[in-house]
């Protein structure tokens, strides 16, 4: 381990999420990891959120109204002091080594950004785990590396706080779909970024979540912020001129695409 351990911000969003917590915060503090700045965004829940927060060693910050995850994410970045920032979603899961192995990479390999593997419980298809740590400077290989145009979560990545700030990201406030506008552009502008083994991220797809629920409203919402990512993305790659890994090319990519999500279901 190095010497003078650097500080990481963990922000962590929370909306009607009570139940969920306890059990993040003590994962958090079971890390063997342990130079965490714990951020906590309460965003104007309705439950008892902010009090399940009580007798844990973190900053929590109360929106007094429902923001949205973009939001909360931004209010994080804002009152973040570490020197590396991850976003945590507090109904998810993480390896007790996961900082360390983040932290050991991105600082050994002085990367922007340190990229872990993720475990998606819903869709294996979808699921990443790196057999070992490879150090990308080169577009296209940090693009290959990560899969970003196709699955932007957020989650999968550390970030050096001096980049985020560097490049002015941020969340894209009001809309759903909004990792893949932050991920994309943050992989692309990275000076180097490392793949990191023994780094692993549990994915769970909770009903009534953002992405699970079935209300009318709610899907026309999603599948608008669908069309506007997209967007957005094909104007990235116009902009600069680049190939996403993973997009389909074509009838035959589509169809080989749905024969591996059969097999892998």
């Amino acid at each position: 381990m190095m010497n003078e351990a650097p500080l990481v911000s963990v922000i962590i969003p929370v909306y009607n999420g009570a139940q969920y917590v306890k059990p993040c915060l003590e994962m958090m503090m079971s890390q063997s990891y342990k130079n965490l700045e714990i951020i906590v965004v309460n965003d104007g829940s309705e439950d008892n959120s902010a009090a399940m927060t009580a007798g844990y060693p973190i900053k929590l910050i109360n929106h007094e109204k429902n923001r949205g995850l973009s939001a909360a994410r931004n209010t994080g970045i804002d009152a973040a002091t570490g020197e590396y920032v991850h976003f945590m979603d507090v109904d998810d899961a993480i390896n007790v080594d996961y900082y360390k192995a983040l932290v050991k990479a991105i600082v050994e390999t002085e990367s922007d950004i340190a990229c872990g593997g993720m475990v998606n419980e819903k869709k294996s298809y979808k699921t990443r785990i790196y057999k070992k740590q490879e150090t990308f400077a080169d577009t296209q290989g940090k693009l290959q590396a990560t899969y970003v145009g196709k699955w932007g979560y957020v989650w999968r990545y550390l970030f050096s706080l001096r980049f985020l700030k560097q490049y002015s990201l941020r969340f894209e406030e009001g809309r759903f779909i909004e990792d893949l506008m932050f991920s994309l552009p943050a992989v692309y502008h990275a000076s180097k970024l490392v793949v990191v083994p023994g780094a692993e991220y549990l994915y769970y797809q909770r009903e009534n979540s953002i992405m699970t629920k079935k209300d009318a409203a709610h899907r026309k919402k999603r599948r608008e912020d669908h069309n506007h990512a997209k967007a957005v993305r094909q104007a990235f790659v116009e902009k600069y001129n680049i190939k996403i890994p993973g997009l389909d090319t074509g009838r035959v990519a589509y169809v080989l695409r749905k024969l591996f999500k059969l097999i892998w279901k």
